[in-house]
């Protein structure tokens, strides 16, 4: 039973994109498909005083481009975003031990790619979280086809028995050409996500990762998968 997840390369994404990636076996950043505008590949939310904000990476309007063309021109950006995240996280508990892992990320170098940036964070960000799933670029595979065929012929190349998809693609995925394809197709619930503690109250969960990590540290991975198999035993002090 091999179970395969594949999905875009998001900014410093939510911990539900986690938990798909602790599910799988292997996880396939799915970046050589249409670039969106105004969409997670290039925003995410963080928590302020003043209420939830956007964080946005400047990629242009060009619709004509793969996620991975995309290439970023402006870099100021990388220097405003880390005082954002430094001004409201600053105070939380975790923060001085994850400081020098993304102040490098943010500042040591200039993000001249989008796709190589995302990869970059969310594998470090997987490596604090303790994930070992393996982590693939869709254009390792050339993959053939259209939408669903591409889909298909990908999972194929990478032996997958078992798919993982969010919820939201029931709106396009057609159940019956996986069973076709002897490849079991499940869906994933989001549900249930226990909320921790969280600055700048009303508690939100949609926000980027970065929240959970700051707040509770190595108590991250329990809040986003590990309070399916029991009750929160605290490795540290609040």
């Amino acid at each position: 039973m091999k179970t395969v997840v594949i999905l875009q390369s998001n900014y410093i994404p939510w911990k539900g994109y986690f938990d798909l990636i602790h599910d799988a076996d292997e996880f396939i950043f799915y970046d050589d498909v249409q670039f969106t505008i105004q969409d997670w590949r290039t925003r995410n939310r963080i928590k302020t005083a003043q209420g939830p904000i956007w964080l946005t990476v400047p990629a242009g309007a060009d619709r004509n481009r793969l996620i991975c063309e995309v290439q970023l021109n402006e870099h100021g950006w990388q220097n405003k975003h880390w005082k954002s995240i430094e001004q409201n996280y600053a105070k939380c508990p975790h923060f001085p031990q994850l400081r020098p892992v993304f102040e490098a990320l943010y500042l040591g170098r200039t993000w001249t790619n989008l796709s190589e940036m995302n990869q970059t964070f969310i594998r470090s960000i997987c490596a604090i979280l303790g994930i070992h799933t393996r982590l693939v670029d869709a254009r390792e595979f050339k993959a053939q086809g259209k939408k669903q065929d591409r889909l298909l012929d990908l999972l194929a190349k990478t032996g997958a028995t078992r798919y993982i998809s969010g919820p939201a693609a029931k709106d396009y995925i057609e159940p019956e050409r996986f069973a076709a394809a002897g490849i079991e197709l499940v869906w994933k619930d989001y549900a249930g996500y226990p909320e921790y503690p969280q600055r700048f109250p009303p508690f939100e969960h949609g926000v980027s990762i970065l929240d959970l990590l700051f707040n509770v540290g190595p108590d991250a991975p329990w809040y986003i998968w590990g309070w399916r198999e029991g009750p929160l035993k605290p490795t540290t002090n609040p």
